[in-house]
């Protein structure tokens, strides 16, 4: 028989600095996000009614992966009118292939298209013509 889902709790934490002290530290540690050290990295903790928990830790936010990608400290406050950064499609390709299992995209051409247009409202460029279709 299933579990019964008692509720959500949604965190968006940096990787490699979660403290052992409660609530959050026992559970996540820093062992779990120790590979990606930093990044702040998005996690879905799961609790049921027999007081135990589940917890997915995802991909960093496309928008953290642009701002990585661009070498910037943050998007642009009128992204129709200034420009911060340019970045090319091979990197559009790779944060897209990274960010594939935690998007409702079916190919990697969509996940770009979606990374793309993440990077165009935060008033990044991306320099050259679409590589796909």
């Amino acid at each position: 028989m299933a579990k019964e889902v008692a509720g959500l709790i949604k965190l968006q934490i940096k990787g490699g600095a979660a403290n052992p002290s409660p609530p959050v530290g026992p559970a996540l540690g820093s062992a779990r996000t120790q590979d990606r050290a930093g990044k702040v990295l998005p996690v879905v903790i799961t609790y049921y009614t027999d007081k135990s928990y589940d917890f997915i830790v995802k991909t960093p936010p496309v928008a953290v992966q642009l701002i990585e990608a661009a070498k910037v400290k943050g998007g642009s406050a009128e992204p129709n009118r200034k420009k911060v950064a340019e970045i090319t499609w091979d990197q559009v390709r790779t944060i897209a292939q990274d960010k594939m299992p935690d998007l409702n995209c079916f190919t990697v051409e969509s996940a770009m298209t979606l990374v793309a247009g993440t990077a165009r409202s935060m008033g990044i460029t991306v320099k050259g013509e679409f590589p796909g279709k």
